[in-house]
C-alpha cells in the first residue's frame, strides 16, 4: 500500500476515533507541537485536494483535475501518488512528454510501485520506444519472480523490436502456463515462417489439433500453411485423415475438394463439392463462394448440367439466405432466365436490405422485364436509402417515377442524381438531363426543360430522345420552329419507319403551315405505328381539316375520341366540325 492511501486511511480512522473518544481525543491532539500540527493540517489538505481531482479525472473533467492534483503537489510535493495520477491524465489527454515526465517522478520517490514501472512502459510502448518499455518488464520479472502477467506484452514488445528469439522464448513461456491456445499458436507458426522453419511452423499446428482433436478449425488453418509452401499431397492427407476420425465436418470436404482440383481430379473435387453443399451444417456463404467460383468458369454444357446439380441441393437447404439466393439469381441471369434473376435478386434483398451491389444489379433488370414503374419505384428508393451517395441509384428512381408521371418526384430524384454525379459519369449525365428536361416540361416550367434538353446537345447533338421530345415541345409552343424541323427532320432521315418520330415530324410541318408535306409524314406514321394513339389520329385529323377534307378529318377525331391521351379540344372539334387549338 503507497503511502498516501495509508495516509488516507489513517486519517479517516483518526476522525473516527475522535468522535467515538469524544472532546478528550482532541485534547490529546492539542498536544502535538506547531511543526507537526502544521505537517498534519498540510497533509491533510493534499489528501482533499487528491481526492477532488481524482474525481473529476474519472468524470474525463481533465483542466480540473490538473488544477486539483497541481494544488495537491503545493501541500505535499514529495507524494507519488498524485506524480502518478498526473502521469495517467497525461496519457489520457496525449501528451506523452508530460506523461513521461511525471511518471518517472513518481517512481523517483516510489521505485519499488510496479504499477509506476508497468505506467512507463505503456508510455515508452506507445512512443515507439519498444525497447525501453521491453527492459522495464525485464526488470519487473526479475524483481517479481511472477512473469506471466507480464510474458505476453513482453512477446508483443519482442515481435515489434524482430528479435524473434526472445519473442518465441517469451510465447514458449506463455505457453506453459496458459496450454496450448489458438492466438499463441498463431504467433509462434508466424515467427518460424519468417525464419523460413516451414517444419517448426507444421509442428506448431500438430500440437494445436492434438490439443483440440475434432475441430476443423485447427486443420485448415495448418492445411493453409502446408498449401502455401506447395505441400499439397501433405495437406490433402491431413483433411483425409481427419475426416475419416472425425467425418461429420463439411469445411473439412470443402477443403477436399480445394485440394483435388487444384490436382485436376475432377472426380473426386467434384465428390466431395457435392458433400459439402449437401450437408445442413456448412455455412451457406462458402457453398455460395464455391457456386460462385464455378459460374465464373468457362461456360459449357457440362458445367451448367453441374451448376442444376448444386442449385438443386443448395437451395432447398438454404432457402433464405442472401448470399445463396444472389448466387442462383446471377446463374439465372447467365442464363438469360431474367424474370428468374429479378425474383432470386428481390428475395436476397428481403433478408438483406443493404447490398447496394445487388441494387445496382436488379433495378436496371426491373425496367427490363417490364414491371410496373410504382414496384421500380419502391425498389429503388429502398436502393437509395442503402447507398444514398450512389448517384445510378438515384437515376433510376427519378427515371421509376417519371414513368409513374409522379414528375416532381423524378424532378428531385433527378436532380440528386446530377448532384452526385458532378459530371463523372458522361451517360449518365446525359440520360439524367434528358429525363430531368421531360419531368420539368410536364410540371410546366418550360424554359428550364429546354435548358436541360440544351445541355445534353450540347454534349451529343444526335441524341434521338431529346431530339424528339425538344422539337415537338417547341411546335406545341410555336417557337423556334425552324429549330424543331431541323430536329426532327434529322431523326427522320435517319430511322425512316419510327412512328413517333415521323409524328413529331408532321406536327412541326404541321405548325408550319406546311399541310401537304405533313399529311405524308403523318400517313407514313400511321402506316408504321401497330396500334396508334389518340394523339395521332387526331393530329392526322387536324391535317386533313386544314386542307379541306373536312369530312375525313371528323373521321379521324371520333377515332381519337375513344382513346387517350388526347387534346382538350378534341370533344369541340366533334361536336362543331371545326379546328380548334
Amino acid at each position: 500500500m503507497n503511502k498516501w492511501y495509508q495516509r488516507t486511511v489513517i486519517w479517516f480512522f483518526s476522525l473516527l476515533i475522535a468522535a467515538l473518544m469524544g472532546p478528550e481525543s482532541v485534547l490529546a491532539q492539542e498536544k502535538l507541537s506547531r511543526k507537526e500540527r502544521k505537517t498534519q493540517k498540510k497533509e491533510m489538505m493534499a489528501d482533499r485536494l487528491f481526492i477532488e481531482g481524482q474525481k473529476h479525472l474519472m468524470l474525463e473533467e481533465y483542466e480540473k483535475a490538473y488544477f486539483y492534483f497541481t494544488k495537491a503537489l503545493e501541500f505535499d510535493e514529495e507524494e507519488s501518488a498524485i506524480y502518478f495520477k498526473l502521469s495517467e491524465m497525461m496519457v489520457r489527454a496525449n501528451q506523452p512528454e508530460k506523461a513521461l515526465d511525471y511518471g518517472q517522478q513518481a517512481l523517483a520517490l516510489d521505485p519499488d510501485n510496479k504499477y509506476y514501472h508497468l505506467q512507463l512502459a505503456e508510455i515508452y510502448n506507445e512512443q515507439n520506444e519498444s525497447r525501453k518499455a521491453a527492459e522495464i518488464l525485464e526488470k519487473l520479472m526479475e524483481q517479481d519472480g511472477n512473469y506471466q502477467q507480464y510474458i505476453l506484452d513482453l512477446a508483443s514488445l519482442y515481435l515489434t523490436l524482430h528479435e524473434f528469439d526472445k519473442a518465441l522464448d517469451a510465447l514458449n513461456k506463455a505457453e506453459d502456463y496458459f496450454g496450448v491456445v489458438e492466438q499463441l499458436t498463431a504467433q509462434k507458426q508466424r515467427i518460424y515462417l519468417r525464419k523460413n522453419n516451414l517444419e517448426m511452423a507444421i509442428t506448431e499446428g500438430e500440437k494445436l489439433i492434438d490439443a483440440h482433436p475434432g475441430n476443423a478449425r485447427y486443420v485448415l488453418a495448418l492445411v493453409e500453411i502446408l498449401f502455401n509452401n506447395n505441400r499439397n499431397e501433405q495437406a490433402l492427407e491431413l483433411v483425409l485423415e481427419s475426416m475419416a476420425a472425425y467425418p461429420n465436418q463439411p469445411e473439412l470436404k470443402m477443403a477436399a475438394h480445394s485440394l483435388y482440383q487444384e490436382q485436376g481430379n475432377v472426380k473426386e473435387s467434384r465428390k466431395f463439392l457435392l458433400e459439402g453443399i449437401s450437408h445442413p451444417d456448412l455455412d451457406p456463404s462458402a457453398k455460395a463462394r464455391a457456386f460462385s467460383g464455378i459460374l465464373a468458369q468457362l461456360q459449357n454444357s457440362a458445367r451448367d448440367q453441374w451448376l442444376d446439380t448444386l442449385a438443386s441441393h443448395m437451395e432447398p437447404l438454404h432457402p433464405r439466405d442472401p448470399e445463396v439466393l444472389a448466387a442462383l439469381g446471377n446463374w439465372k441471369l447467365q442464363q438469360r432466365e431474367t424474370e428468374a434473376a429479378v425474383s432470386y435478386f428481390k428475395r436476397s434483398l428481403q433478408e438483406a436490405p443493404d447490398n447496394a451491389e445487388l441494387y445496382q444489379k436488379l433495378v436496371p433488370l426491373m425496367f427490363e422485364v417490364q414491371e410496373p414503374f410504382d414496384a421500380i419505384a419502391d425498389v429503388a428508393r429502398a436502393a437509395t436509402e442503402s447507398a444514398p451517395e450512389s448517384a445510378e441509384l438515384w437515376f433510376y428512381l427519378g427515371t421509376a417515377h417519371l414513368g409513374n408521371k409522379e414528375n416532381e418526384a423524378a424532378k428531385t430524384a433527378l436532380s440528386k442524381a446530377l448532384s452526385l454525379n458532378g459530371g463523372a459519369n458522361r451517360q449518365l449525365s446525359l440520360m439524367a438531363n434528358a429525363q430531368l428536361g421531360d419531368a420539368l416540361h410536364a410540371l410546366g416550367e418550360k424554359e428550364a426543360a429546354f435548358e436541360a434538353y440544351e445541355k445534353v446537345l450540347a454534349e451529343n447533338k444526335n441524341y434521338e430522345h431529346i431530339l424528339n421530345n425538344y422539337a415537338y415541345f417547341l411546335s406545341l409552343e410555336k417557337k423556334e420552329l425552324e429549330k424543331a424541323y431541323e430536329m426532327s427532320f434529322k431523326l427522320v432521315n435517319r430511322f425512316p419507319e419510327n412512328a413517333t418520330y415521323l409524328d413529331t415530324h408532321a406536327w412541326v410541318l404541321f405548325q408550319q403551315g406546311r399541310y401537304e408535306e405533313a399529311k405524308a409524314y403523318m400517313k407514313r406514321a400511321l402506316d408504321h405505328q401497330k396500334d396508334p394513339s389518340g394523339v395521332m389520329f387526331e393530329h392526322y385529323g387536324d391535317i386533313l381539316y386544314k386542307l379541306g377534307e373536312k369530312e375525313q378529318a371528323l373521321t379521324y377525331w371520333i377515332k381519337a375520341e375513344e382513346m387517350e391521351d388526347t387534346s382538350e379540344f378534341l370533344t369541340l372539334k366533334i361536336q362543331n366540325k371545326t379546328y380548334y387549338e
